[in-house]
């Protein structure tokens, strides 16, 4: 997650919701991505630190669990700063160019300069906090696909360069540890995971870039207030008309958040006419209030000091992991010198 504000409940639906599951079944790494906020807001970077409290606030909120996965802020973790690197000396610049989000971003963000050097080799950057910690899966939505295939097209042309570093026993001991003895750096697949496209209250998708989201953080008469000004189907004009949800932004939220007993109503209330769109802005607001307040009060129960401590912990586990992966980069590039401490 990019330190740029609040987490909103796209956010939320679209990663933070799958990832409270996944540290259960594998050991994960989560971390605040705040050099890839750099990509974009370098020119101002006053509200990176506080935000990466606050995005800090909103994983454990959410119900990432400290004892169960490693959370971390990718700055404080040098080895971050160490792979992208060489890994940008063997990228090659049309792969960084057909990336799809690349033009997209320039596109969306046209008033900021974005032909710089960062912006360009993000991917290279993302593919470098992927491959540190040599996973087996990188859980994203459909849309995030491309940039993973990129991570394991990287991979393969370092492992192709740069095969293991070969050592007395090596290949018995790497096998035991369920370790590819031949290859650094493992080509992860894709973990595919739910990620619903909320609307934001304009209709668009949620997007802090659109002002337009509902923040985790927002107090119950705040969300209300947000649905009240969301725009619905554009066909029903008047009280009288009939409607379609699946043609409404808010019906959109009603199939994410509401009970099967409520999304029943609405979609004969609003296709008979017979209730109006206040009232089902209204059943929304009362799902989205049954989904925030727990993780709001999770939220409340954390003092800053307690979250710079898990941090603290979460970057020291981190750096030691990723460590371990930068020793064997560097002996298979052969970067240490025979018989240097790595």
């Amino acid at each position: 997650m990019r330190p740029t504000g609040k987490l909103h409940l796209g956010n939320y639906m679209g990663a933070l919701a799958n990832w409270v599951k996944l540290q259960d079944q594998y050991e994960c790494f989560f971390f605040i991505a705040d050099l890839h906020a750099l990509t974009t807001d370098y020119a101002d970077t006053s509200g990176i630190a506080p935000n990466t409290l606050e995005v800090a606030l909103d994983f454990l909120g959410a119900g990432l669990d400290p004892e169960q996965c490693t959370i971390f802020v990718q700055s404080q973790v040098k080895q971050h700063y160490e792979l992208p690197l060489l890994l940008g000396m063997i990228t090659p610049l049309g792969w960084l160019e057909r990336v799809p989000s690349y033009k997209e971003m320039i596109e969306n963000l046209a008033h900021k300069d974005l032909t710089t050097y960062g912006f360009l080799g993000y991917p290279v950057l993302m593919a470098s906090d992927i491959l540190l910690y040599q996973p087996q899966f990188v859980p994203v939505g459909q849309d995030q696909q491309a940039h993973v295939e990129l991570t394991r097209e990287i991979a393969r042309r370092f492992n192709q360069f740069y095969p293991r570093a070969k050592t007395q026993n090596a290949g018995d001991i790497l096998r035991a540890a369920q370790v590819d003895p031949l290859y650094v750096l493992p080509e992860p697949k894709v973990l595919l995971t739910p990620s619903p496209k909320l609307p934001g209250t304009d209709g668009r998708k949620m997007s802090k870039s659109y002002g337009n989201t509902i923040q985790i953080t927002d107090p119950e008469p705040v969300v209300r207030q947000k649905l009240k000004t969301m725009v619905t189907d554009p066909a029903r004009i008047r009280r009288s008309d009939p409607g379609d949800p699946d043609k409404c932004p808010v019906g959109d939220l009603h199939k994410v958040f509401s009970t099967p007993e409520t999304l029943a109503k609405v979609y004969e209330g609003c296709r008979s006419a017979s209730i109006g769109c206040i009232e089902c802005k209204g059943w929304a607001a009362d799902a989205l209030v049954q989904v925030l307040q727990p993780i709001q009060e999770r939220r409340a129960s954390f003092t800053g000091l307690q979250v710079e401590e898990i941090l603290h912990s979460g970057n020291a586990k981190a750096a030691a992991r990723a460590e371990q992966t930068m020793q064997e980069v560097r002996a298979a590039m052969r970067l240490t010198p025979t018989g240097a401490a790595s």
